[in-house]
């Protein structure tokens, strides 16, 4: 098993562009979870499984199923679904589907096998709470509602998606309420994680903190 630095956070925190940046000064693999439940949310849609599915009829559908990283791109099922999964409604589903118990035993397994013989930086919201308790290294990065919210406009808004201020920050707190109301793996600061907030600081300022604590 090969060193592992787990982020947790809530949406639009900003896990993703710190977790590879700070993978990329450290050589460490980033292992995307938020692009395998995205992809496994489109997925289970697209075979019109319903919100309220129960246990087997969730694995049913996800049965052989293949998601891929490939140069920097991710394939579901040989399809290359890169862009799909970074719409609002892709990350809807993701979040919805996140808390079905089959679609985390599914994922929990090549999620740690990501680790095996790699060194890598995971980001997600259960990362230090359940796929990697013994992590090397442990951060839960914060940032208020409406940081988070202004992130996730931009974001889209630079993608060509039509949304609007109110709009990502109801996205924001029914993904909130969803992500730590959950029965199962809800999103939480493990005890042992270093808390960052990120609302007041930039990019860098992030990335170095973490690098600070990390090389202390």
């Amino acid at each position: 098993m090969g060193k592992v630095i787990a982020i947790d956070g809530p949406s639009g925190a900003g896990k993703s562009s710190v977790s590879k940046a700070v993978a990329d000064r450290l050589g460490f693999q980033y292992l995307d979870t938020g692009a395998l439940y995205r992809a496994i949310g489109i997925h289970l849609r697209r075979k019109n499984v319903p919100d309220d599915a129960l246990y087997d009829e969730t694995a049913a559908a996800i049965e052989g199923i293949s998601i891929v990283f490939r140069e920097g791109r991710v394939y579901l099922n040989d399809e290359d679904v890169s862009d799909a999964i970074r719409t609002t409604e892709a990350g809807h589903y993701a979040s919805v589907f996140s808390a079905k118990k089959a679609v985390r035993d599914a994922l929990l397994g090549i999620q740690r096998d990501a680790a095996l013989d790699h060194d890598v930086v995971a980001e997600g919201r259960d990362m230090g709470t359940v796929v990697f308790p013994g992590a090397w290294k442990k951060f839960y990065l914060d940032a208020s509602e409406e940081g988070r919210a202004k992130r996730r406009y931009l974001q889209l808004k630079e993608k060509g998606v039509e949304i609007t201020m109110e709009e990502a920050l109801n996205d924001v707190r029914e993904r909130d309420i969803r992500d730590s109301q959950r029965d199962i793996a809800p999103l939480k600061k493990a005890d042992d994680a270093i808390c960052v907030d990120s609302t007041a600081l930039s990019l860098n300022e992030v990335i170095e903190k973490m690098l600070g604590c990390i090389n202390e």
